[in-house]
């Protein structure tokens, strides 16, 4: 199969496809009070538009990946290119937001099934010795995304209007299905004719939908805990299940036999859990604190994704020429000891600090993200490689989760209902600091699954 794919035009389609999904993510948040005003749209509403997104991507990544090895990654992955394409053209037509919500649904959808196969195409395509580069390019794409998103979709709505930023999936979406429909060749399905975990695929929907329901609204009461309380069970619940069956939708067996596959994961989870959060507060202090605009803020925060995209392909190349394990740690370690630094900011704080803060995450995550990947699909056979993208990706997605979680936990404690004013700007910053520090903490776990892989050898 290797021979008779074009690894050029596999990592243009992939890239592509990985620089589009964050785009539209993160492109929709900045046209959200647009689309509020034209449509109607109370703020809950305004908020399903994103969190039915990510609620969608987040069910459907482990199934689809297992629906790659078993039906073909390549299949699954154009499917979900076409999917995700003709909805973003229906969304640029949408006439309600409970329509938008709706598409927003089946977009995840799309978004999940070529997330969740993109990684496995990738090492299928390219031999180890090239694998940590194209990995390093694939996931460059994806910060290249976060980073555009805001700028270039707020010029978008600026001069165009909301429903443009939609209309620009289209042309993107048709591109990256037609090279795909010319260049690839054959199919990637290593698990062909094994049955599909419908059940455990339904208990894990179930649980995550609970799950991100009850964190998405915790500062409303009891209710959402016990929702979360409920997931978090239910996610118990799918693990002694998938334990138990022949052929289970994620092969418990890779993560109690494969120690390295179940250390990066971890590693993953806590990373992702400890870096997400970091945004979303330094937008607020930013405005809130230091007095920016939205825009200036925006010029501020795309630091970090910058050097993501940038330093992302030269730390995949590393993680070819060493150990890709200990590359990973040394990025962890680094974006431990920048959240402790971002811990410190005050109302006082240079501009020139802020900014060498974020140079070191974006540094640090550069250094984890792409050789952590490559070392979680190098650490599988080839018929676990779609349940191995799945599970990276629904790690990074959890992870998202977490934070905004611990987030919402430490601000419901500590500033209650009260916005971020200049009255309680003292009580903003004593929330972030302690945020900062719990993610720091998760780091400094995260480090440790990342050693704990040293002396395992492969499986």
């Amino acid at each position: 199969m290797e021979s008779t794919v074009s690894r050029r035009a596999t990592l243009f389609v992939v890239c592509v496809a990985h620089f589009l999904m964050p785009f539209m993510m993160s492109a929709v948040g900045v046209s959200l009070p647009v689309i509020g005003r034209e449509v109607d749209a109370s703020a809950m509403q305004l908020g399903l538009v994103e969190t039915t997104y990510v609620l969608s991507a987040s069910i459907f990544l482990l199934a689809m990946g297992r629906l790659g090895d078993i039906h073909g990654r390549r299949r699954i992955f154009q499917y979900g290119l076409i999917l995700f394409t003709i909805v973003g053209g229906l969304l640029s037509q949408a006439w309600s937001i409970e329509t938008i919500i709706g598409l927003r649904f089946l977009q995840g959808m799309g978004g999940s099934m070529v997330m969740a196969t993109t990684m496995a195409i990738v090492v299928s395509v390219f031999p180890p010795k090239e694998r940590g580069r194209a990995l390093g390019i694939a996931v460059a794409s994806v910060y290249a995304g976060i980073s555009c998103g805001p700028f270039f979709g707020g010029m978008l709505v600026t001069a165009f209007g909301w429903r443009s930023i939609f209309y620009l999936s289209v042309p993107f979406g048709i591109i990256a299905y037609l090279v795909s429909l010319a260049k690839f060749k054959g199919e990637w399905a290593d698990a062909k004719g094994e049955p599909f975990d419908w059940k455990g695929s339904l208990i894990y929907a179930g649980a995550l939908l609970l799950l991100i329901s009850g964190a998405s609204n915790l500062d409303q009461g009891l209710w959402a805990w016990s929702l979360v309380a409920a997931g978090l069970v239910g996610l118990a619940l799918f693990l002694v299940f998938e334990a138990r069956i022949e052929h289970p939708v994620l092969n418990m067996g890779l993560l109690r036999q494969n120690r390295i596959f179940a250390l990066s994961n971890l590693a993953a989870l806590f990373n992702y859990a400890a870096t997400f959060g970091v945004t979303f507060f330094l937008s607020l202090y930013l405005q809130y604190v230091k007095g920016m605009s939205p825009q200036q803020a925006g010029l501020i925060l795309i630091v970090q994704p910058i050097m993501q995209a940038v330093l992302s392909p030269f730390c995949g190349r590393l993680a070819d020429l060493y150990p890709a394990e200990r590359v990973a740690t040394v990025g962890m370690l680094l974006c431990a000891i920048g959240l402790c630094a971002a811990s410190t900011l005050t109302a006082g704080s240079s501009l020139t600090v802020i900014i060498v803060t974020l140079v070191f995450l974006g540094i640090g995550f550069a250094l984890f993200s792409s050789p952590n990947v490559s070392v979680i699909m190098g650490s599988v056979p080839p018929r676990y490689l779609g349940v191995a993208s799945g599970l990276s990706s629904s790690m990074r997605t959890l992870g998202m989760m977490t934070s905004m979680t611990i987030i919402t936990i430490i601000f419901s404690i500590l500033m209650g209902d009260s916005p971020v004013t200049a009255e309680t700007q003292t009580a903003f910053l004593t929330s972030m600091r302690i945020a900062l520090l719990v993610f720091c903490g998760l780091c400094v776990i995260g480090i440790f699954c990342s050693v704990g892989r040293f002396n395992s050898g492969r499986e």
